[in-house]
């Protein structure tokens, strides 16, 4: 991971990502900047965290990386210009398609683990320069392992039944009653950067829901919070300017990103544009939100343990009152995490402890300690249960079995 991340800071990453047509260059600069242009670009869509094998300090886009999903897992295509193993035979079309119409140049269906239903928004222009980039990195052969899916999904022909229900090939059109800023941001939110693969509910069979846009979605057995940035959503709270040094920075006086957000910020959007994070938070801000139900009142004498073991075991670094310190510990009252309607992530993090990405901005690996090894099933829940009534927005409560299944999870993995 460190080596990925030495890689891109090798990198220059100049220049924001532009909307507007600009006047055509000379031949040899246009060269050079189409593939800086792609680089900022892949590095947008951050290509290299799913098509690196991360986990064993893989070659960067050689492929190979095991992706879970609810159906079994999917192991990401070789992006290098290797002849065999990678995409040296493809035509700009045969790219260009794949991120377009989620077909391989085979004419074989792909999975939506690679996330064409949101790169269909992307232009023309910019999936050409992200394929000129590509085909600057050194080949690298290596073959993908099988894809770990039950029957009949092994057959790339059920796919089509899927995309006929789920999937709208599409172009991004700009929305001319806003600002052009909120359309840059909306083009990185939706497209490049594919924020609703994590943020957004899904259906049983994988898909989108419509009406979870960005309200927090399951990967991995990780809740990836709500990140509607207006009025009830739930980063609310967060400013402008939270938003864009929790992405460049990788601290915010809210959070840090940990685990697969954490690699977001390192391998992508800490290398990106200032006006093009603004843009992103900007967009967000814009996004409204249903008003939340109450929530189940919990038992008074669950909140009274909860309480205690908070104060037993979180106080010292989240503050008696929960506010944290800001930029290094979470405040916990207002944390969109410990708020979520699903309480997976904050579950985990309890168990299994987390750590902070390191950046450019904050080289520091705050850490989260793991507690499975102290607290019951019971206590976590008490625990969850106290701090998600006793927050600012309130949440349900946490049962024992929730722990339980979560910590079984945690130990067959």
């Amino acid at each position: 991971m460190r080596r990925l991340r030495d890689m891109l800071l090798a990198s220059t990453l100049a220049g924001g990502l532009g909307l507007v047509a600009v006047p055509p260059a000379p031949a040899q600069e246009l060269a050079f900047s189409q593939v800086e242009r792609g680089r900022y670009l892949a590095t947008a869509a951050d290509c290299m965290a799913c098509h690196t094998n991360i986990e064993e300090d893989g070659e960067a886009y050689a492929g190979g990386r095991g992706l879970e999903t609810p159906f079994g897992v999917i192991y990401s295509a070789n992006l290098t210009p290797d002849e065999t193993t990678g995409i040296g035979r493809w035509s700009r079309d045969e790219f260009y398609r794949a991120l377009n119409e989620g077909v391989g140049r085979d004419g074989e269906h792909l999975y939506p683990a690679m996330p064409y239903t949101h790169f269909t928004l992307i232009s023309r222009a910019d999936a050409d320069a992200i394929y000129d980039y590509l085909f600057t990195l050194e080949p690298v052969r290596n073959e993908r392992p099988e894809n770990e899916l039950p029957f009949p999904l092994t057959l790339r022909q059920t796919l089509a039944g899927w995309k006929m229900l789920f999937f709208e090939q599409r172009e991004f059109a700009v929305d001319p009653d806003r600002p052009q800023e909120w359309n840059r941001g909306r083009y990185l939110v939706d497209a490049l950067a594919h924020c609703g693969a994590c943020h957004t509910g899904k259906n049983v069979l994988g898909a989108d829901k419509d009406d979870e846009y960005l309200r927090g979605g399951t990967l991995e057995n990780w809740f990836a919070p709500n990140i509607r940035g207006g009025l009830n959503g739930g980063i609310a709270d967060w400013e402008v300017e939270d938003i864009v040094r929790f992405l460049r920075d990788g601290r915010a006086r809210h959070t840090a990103p940990m685990q697969r957000m954490g690699e977001v910020v390192g391998l992508s959007t800490q290398h990106l544009a200032e006006e093009d994070l603004r843009a992103m938070a900007v967009y967000l801000k814009s996004l409204d939100d249903r008003s939340r139900e109450a929530p189940e009142a919990p038992d008074q004498a669950r909140l009274e343990i909860g309480a205690a073991i908070y104060f037993d075991n979180c106080a010292a670094c989240h503050a008696a009152d929960r506010a944290g310190v800001p930029y290094i510990f979470a405040p916990l009252g207002s944390s969109n995490k410990i708020a979520a309607e699903d309480p997976s992530t904050a579950i985990r993090i309890i168990l299994g402890g987390a750590r902070a990405e390191a950046t450019r901005a904050a080289p520091s690996q705050l850490a989260m300690p793991p507690f499975a090894w102290k607290l019951t099933d019971r206590q976590v829940a008490d625990l969850l249960t106290y701090l998600r009534h006793a927050g600012e927005r309130k949440a349900g409560p946490v049962s024992a079995s929730q722990v339980e299944d979560m910590r079984r999870y945690l130990e067959e993995k």
